[in-house]
């Protein structure tokens, strides 16, 4: 599905790379032993190393290390054994070295491959390097009308930086990358991907060029965009800005701009500095970071399964359709849960009350899946309760809403109010028999095969069982007492 934007004198096409930075899931911060928890006071949490104080020197945290190659091995991109770790030089008040330490000519992960299921298809995304570097802390700015403050507890927080080839070429490719990036990162336990947080941030870089040129012409660079539809919107309004520029027979610049969500709209920010404005060389103070194979391996071995690992098994054995798996799979708490209700009971009827019934409580009631109210165990005893014709669905459903006050086994609760499903066919047709007596108009109709008289039928009865009567049942002696 080609995405183009018509110029003044031609079509244009988006060309779109992303980098995205995806705090490290590790208790302490890279260099140092001082926590990474999110939400703590101001300046609560910074070491000696993360304050810049002189003599202090940076130890590497092995964890972090474990946590990249982790992720790099999840992205199907090679591992390099030997990297090195350099200082990216430049002055920001919130940067107390005066540098930071990253990665630049020798990563810890070169390229990989990112998969995006497309509804034209599947599309392959190159991811060009993966690498390690610390983050800066934070300028405050809303605590004093006159004076801007320093909290330095993200400084030294662990960071992968992984930046894409320029594959990308809508605002919509780009979007799904994030989210599935971010799905990837959340089974693999390396980031937990709040971008509410900060924990994952996205740099995007657009440019455009006319359809057929394959050339890639300036980009610029929109910064730290903190979710998924600012990501898209951003880049859409930059790819018409620039559209606009050329049409007017003007230069796009090289610069970094900032996406302003309440204007709907991309500003300049600085000029893009190279690479070599950086002035990168490698931090004396780090050794070069050399792996054994074998601990590549065995990080390798301890992978979890993987979406896309696990939408092929949900398909394949499960029977369930590509919507519903991409809806379980979003999140690898919910796949969980799905996973304990499916392994006891029906797995597509699961899916269903999942999907439908029990999100429906969770949206409700702003919860989590691990808020859930009602356990996965006592929903497969709910599910299970269908499937052995003890309850109608009908009935699942007002035993299901007492699950979520109570929290009670739902058996327990179809013994206490009398719910189970009559069974019996003598005593539903004694039912059927009393209504086709007391609606002979209706009856004839239902023999001429009017089909919304035979719901009527059913409806009746179930109303005069109070649910409780099975309407496979009603309906199979409907068709023996009146022939159709």
């Amino acid at each position: 599905m080609s995405y183009l934007l018509n110029g003044e004198k031609s079509e244009w096409e988006v060309v779109i790379g992303l980098e995205v930075h995806a705090q490290i899931t590790a208790k302490s911060k890279l260099f140092s032993g001082a926590a990474a928890e999110f939400g703590a006071e101001p300046n609560s949490q910074v070491s000696l190393v993360d304050a810049a104080l002189p003599g202090m020197l940076p130890v590497i945290n092995q964890f972090c290390i474990e946590q990249a190659v982790k992720t790099g091995l999840g992205l199907k991109a090679k591992i390099n054994l030997h990297s090195i770790f350099e200082r990216k030089n430049y002055f920001y008040p919130d940067l107390p070295q005066g540098y930071q330490i990253s990665q630049f000519q020798k990563p810890i992960v070169g390229e990989g491959i990112l998969t995006l299921d497309m509804p034209d298809g599947l599309r392959k995304i190159g991811i060009e390097r993966l690498h390690i570097e610390q983050d800066a802390g934070k300028s405050l700015h809303d605590q004093d009308p006159k004076r801007t403050f320093i909290d330095l507890n993200r400084s030294g927080i662990a960071l992968m930086e992984i930046v894409s080839k320029p594959d990308l070429r809508s605002p919509q490719e780009a979007g799904e990358y994030v989210k599935k990036l971010r799905m990837i990162l959340r089974y693999l336990g390396t980031c937990d991907g709040n971008m509410e947080e900060g924990s994952l941030r996205c740099d995007a870089n657009v440019s455009v060029r006319e359809v057929g040129e394959k050339a890639l012409r300036t980009r610029a660079e929109i910064k730290n965009i903190n979710s998924i539809r600012f990501v898209m919107a951003a880049i859409e309004h930059e790819a018409l800005r620039q559209i606009g520029v050329y049409d007017e027979g003007g230069e796009v610049i090289q610069e970094t701009r900032l996406y302003d969500p309440n204007k709907d709209e991309t500003r300049s920010m600085r000029s893009k500095e190279e690479a070599h404005d950086y002035r990168y060389f490698p931090d004396p103070d780090l050794l070069p970071v050399f792996l054994e194979q074998e601990f590549v391996d065995r990080i390798q071995q301890s992978l979890p399964e993987l979406p896309d690992a696990k939408k092929k098994r949900f398909i394949d054995d499960f029977g369930l359709t590509p919507d519903d798996v991409e809806t379980l799979l979003a999140d690898i708490e919910i796949s969980d849960f799905y996973e304990k209700v499916a392994g006891e009971s029906d797995p597509k009827l699961s899916a269903n009350w999942v999907i439908h019934e029990l999100f429906a409580i969770l949206n409700k009631e702003g919860l989590n899946i691990s808020e859930s109210p009602v356990s996965a165990e006592y929903l497969a005893k709910l599910i299970n309760l269908i499937g052995d014709k003890v309850i109608s669905g009908r009935t699942a459903k007002d035993v299901f809403e007492i699950m979520v006050k109570l929290g009670s086994d739902p058996m327990e609760i179809v013994e206490e109010k009398g719910l189970k499903q009559i069974t019996d066919s003598s005593e539903i047709e004694a039912m059927v028999d009393a209504l086709v007596k007391e609606n002979p108009g209706q009856a004839e109709q239902y023999k001429d095969g009017n089909m919304k008289v035979a719901g009527w039928f059913i409806g009746q009865i179930m109303k005069v069982s109070k649910g409780k009567a099975n309407p496979q049942l009603v309906g199979d002696l409907l068709k023996k007492k009146l022939g159709n």
